[in-house]
């Protein structure tokens, strides 16, 4: 197969991603409140081998050293996250002046080595003291964010000009209030639903609350994505593959995008559809500068739910697909589907496998560099398709606590010996590094004839309709 080099656009952000609770460490140290994820790590079977985010990678005490990996790969962005209970224990003032400087400290450093930060406000280590007042249940709660918001857009508002209020709502929502697997451990329905809710409204309130403070701040929200496939040809596949695309990304792509949830299935939940109050809908629906797409895997459903395995396939040891295709056709359903979309970036992408260190300390992660670069392989030709995609972050840009499954998974471009804390740039890493240092140029195997099919675009007088290649349901290679 005829070989053709890519290279994105001079403007095209590089950069790597990861969370406070998954990395920090130093949990009780200075000042830091307690979260659910402190709470909930330490109940018994909740974590792969009791694993707690106790030291993790122990960045909070490593920060200048990881900068300067950072910066030795040629990061052009690096995404972190903000832990709430660090800066304000209780959920609200008093603030804890002692967390503020360190990301104070971690933006300077950033700056200095020519990194831009994106800052994430929430990324799942709620305070435990709010959620013991009813969490994202209540909206005391996201009137609290919204003010937590406001307080870092003033303290770091001058190095930090993107921001990102929440991380992954659906997850939040599905893995910790409805199946339990996290943080907070709930299992009921109706509560997860108006826990979503909880979310998008304090995403709409902390949107005004940022731009209220740094009106030139560019404000976003990053969603957990994947397109659902149905197994076979027949409606009954199509129709339960439609339902579950509804269900977890309808659900909340219409509120932010349309400001309203999708009618059908908002009246097949019932009682246990979220309370919405007047003037909620239009919080949500503010218009963003942009919206974080997180994609890991595609899900394939039949008629009996989802396909565990699909024959042929490749998969991480997370037992999750590698099927870059579908990021294209994520990409690219999500432009024909939503008129006013904003600019996207894909602000999570990445693989766990197991990695090897070798004995000159060498990891040879060849299957994480194909993922990474079969992905971005996709992700330009969305772009030749007409999606408006400005940036892409690894993830992760170092091994950490992968939440329920502790230290055992792993997906950091850099290698972490929890042991000694040593890290490795793993062979994936030194490849993204070249790569970017390379002006974002690769070379990629594709058919001499292949030209990307531009996009059909939704109509002015917007209506649901489907791209051609979902209606059609077959799995594809």
């Amino acid at each position: 197969m005829p070989t053709r080099q890519l290279r994105f656009p001079p403007d095209f952000i590089f950069g790597a991603a990861t969370a406070a609770y998954q990395i920090e460490g130093a949990t009780s140290e200075d000042g830091r409140g307690e979260s659910i994820w402190d709470r909930f790590s330490r109940i018994p079977g909740n974590i792969a081998n009791g694993d707690t985010g106790d030291i993790a990678a122990d960045h909070y005490h490593r920060m200048k050293e990881d900068v300067k990996l950072m910066q030795l790969l040629g990061l052009k962005a690096y995404r972190f996250s903000i832990s709430w209970p660090r800066i304000m224990p209780d959920g609200k003032a008093p603030v804890n002046q002692k967390g503020v400087d360190f990301y104070k400290r971690l933006v300077d450093e950033l700056l200095n080595a020519g990194i831009q930060p994106w800052a994430t406000l929430f990324h799942w280590d709620l305070p435990q003291a709010l959620h013991e007042r009813g969490g994202w249940t209540s909206r005391e709660t996201a009137a609290a964010f919204a003010v937590y918001c406001e307080f870092m857009a003033a303290q770091l508002g001058d190095g930090v000009k993107n921001w990102i209020t929440i991380n992954e709502p659906w997850v939040v929502a599905s893995h910790g209030y409805k199946t339990g697997v996290h943080a907070p451990g709930i299992k009921n329905e109706r509560t997860a639903l108006q826990v979503a809710h909880g979310l998008l409204l304090a995403h709409g309130m902390s949107m005004q609350s940022i731009k209220g403070r740094r009106p030139d701040a560019q404000v976003g929200i990053a969603l957990s994505l994947s397109p659902f496939e149905a197994e076979t040809n027949a409606a009954r596949d199509y129709i339960a593959a439609e339902r579950k695309w509804q269900e977890e990304g309808q659900w909340l792509l219409h509120p932010l995008l349309r400001g309203i949830y999708p009618e059908a299935l908002f009246h097949e939940y019932g009682k246990n559809a979220p309370e919405i109050a007047e003037g909620d809908m239009q919080l949500i629906s503010q218009p963003m500068n942009f919206l974080g797409i997180q994609y890991y895997f595609r899900k394939v459903v039949g008629d009996n739910g989802f396909v565990q395995r699909v024959p042929g396939s490749e998969y991480t040891a997370m037992g999750w697909e590698v099927h870059p295709q579908s990021l294209r056709r994520l990409l690219a359903r999500l432009t024909d589907n939503y008129r006013h979309l904003p600019p996207l970036y894909i602000t999570e992408n990445g693989a766990a496998f197991e990695d090897t260190v070798s004995a000159d300390g060498r990891i040879d992660d060849k299957r994480r560099i194909a993922f990474l670069r079969d992905h971005l392989h996709q992700a330009y030709i969305a772009m030749e398709q007409g999606v408006d995609l400005k940036g892409y972050f690894a993830w992760s840009l170092l091994d950490n606590f992968e939440w329920a499954c502790g230290y055992e998974k792993r997906f950091g471009l850099i290698h972490v010996d929890y042991e000694t804390q040593q890290r490795r740039i793993k062979d994936s890493g030194l490849w993204y590094q070249s790569m970017i240092a390379d002006g974002g140029r690769f070379d990629v195997e594709e058919p001499a004839d292949f030209t990307p099919a531009p996009l059909d675009l939704e109509p002015a007088n917007p209506t649901y309709a489907l791209p051609v290649e979902f209606q059609v349901s077959l799995i594809q290679p």
